[in-house]
């Protein structure tokens, strides 16, 4: 992957986000895109080493469209200023399930994984299942190949209290308050454009993957 090709792009995109311009550049907006999708190919095929799967989805599956839905925004510059990839067993983007997204733009690439604010009744059922195991989920918080790059679910979407129906008194009170259960690291430019980047970025999927296996559990409990 050009990734240094992409970043550009996207920071040129960035400060002309007008239809003008990117028709005019629609061109190397398809060769990046290309790109971008040989990239998400070659990730999928490795995890599909780890989780069988995952090796049936597809690019299409798990990448965003760079064109905004701007009808019910104020915002109303029509294009993505960033590519973005999740990659989740039962659908890719559109996946109930935790999974491993990549975000790329430029000052702003990061790696993020987990169930992102899921639907009430998983939402609930994800609660419970921290309640009743939390002594397992903290042990894969501790590990270290998980310390060298998490240290704990993002805090982005949490509750002032406990919800109704846990017990405020928890060991782990906070992961019950959470809304939402990712983890997330920030990648550099010169990260994303190192030429071993999908072997660095693979260690941090690997790194992730026993908590994302602790969430999917869940469904099993449905």
């Amino acid at each position: 992957m050009d990734a240094r090709r992409i970043l550009h792009f996207l920071s040129e995109l960035a400060m002309n986000n007008n239809r003008e311009w990117f028709n005019a550049n629609k061109q190397t907006y398809l060769e990046c895109k290309q790109d971008f999708e040989e990239f998400v190919q070659q990730w999928i095929d490795r995890m599909g080493e780890l989780d069988p799967q995952l090796r049936a989805l597809k690019p299409a599956d798990c990448n965003w469209r760079i064109y905004r839905d701007t009808r019910f925004s104020p915002d109303k510059t029509p294009y993505k200023d960033h590519f973005g990839s999740f990659i989740a067993a039962h659908g890719g983007k559109k996946s109930e399930w935790a999974g491993w997204y990549l975000h790329m733009q430029p000052g702003h690439c990061m790696f993020a994984s987990g169930m992102w604010c899921p639907e009430p009744e998983l939402l609930r059922a994800v609660r419970t299942s921290i309640l009743d195991n939390s002594d397992e989920l903290e042990e894969l918080m501790v590990a270290p190949e998980f310390r060298r790059y998490f240290t704990d679910f993002d805090t982005d979407y949490m509750l002032r209290k406990v919800p109704a129906g846990f017990p405020a008194d928890a060991e782990h009170a906070d992961w019950l308050k959470r809304k939402t259960f990712t983890l997330s690291c920030h990648l550099t430019d010169e990260e994303v454009c190192r030429p071993d980047f999908l072997e660095c970025f693979m260690s941090i999927c690997r790194a992730a993957k026993p908590v994302n296996d602790f969430l999917n559990y869940t469904f099993e409990e449905m």
